[in-house]
């Protein structure tokens, strides 16, 4: 039987306003390759990745984020957002960092696919093509349905509120 496919990630965030008025803002990459071109909307994702029976899923999160990213994972402590299982079936576990990171220095790391599909030709694109720091009401817009709930744990956590049941 097999456990279906897993994937682990980082989702960086600051700290914005005090008090009552404390927020978050995360960063966000926007999903790379001819698929994606040209989308905003549930377009953009954490920095995450696949990994294997052999792979712990920290280990996966640290892994993914320096392939996309091309830097390596800031210092700070990991806040577990816990797990979702997305559309796909697939289950991604993701851990909050808070961090500041100038997206100018972000470089990418590449896959390569057949494009255009049956012409033959291999293209190399990169994983994410842009980064963006983001309110938790733009990643709501932004990040892809299943992935919604881990801004929603974070903000809840630096808010010191519980988190609705279906976050």
């Amino acid at each position: 039987m097999s456990a279906g496919k897993r994937s682990a990630g980082l989702l960086l965030f600051r700290t914005t306003g005090t008090g009552s008025e404390r927020d978050v803002e995360v960063l966000i990459g926007h999903m790379g390759g001819p698929f994606w071109a040209g989308r905003e909307a549930a377009a953009w994702s954490v920095p995450k990745g696949e990994y294997g029976p052999d792979e712990e899923p920290a280990a996966a999160a640290r892994r993914e984020f320096e392939e996309e990213l091309g830097m390596p994972v800031p210092d700070g402590v990991w806040l577990p957002l816990g797990e979702a299982r997305q559309r796909s079936g697939k289950t991604v576990t993701v851990w909050a960092v808070e961090a500041e990171l100038d997206v100018a220095s972000v470089v990418p790391g590449t896959f390569t696919m057949e494009w255009p599909r049956g012409s033959g030709v291999q293209q190399e694109f990169p994983e994410m093509d842009r980064f963006a720091w983001c309110t938790p009401e733009q990643a709501a817009e932004r990040l892809i349905a299943g992935q919604r709930v881990f801004v929603q744990r974070l903000r809840a956590q630096v808010r010191g509120e519980a988190a609705s049941p279906e976050a």
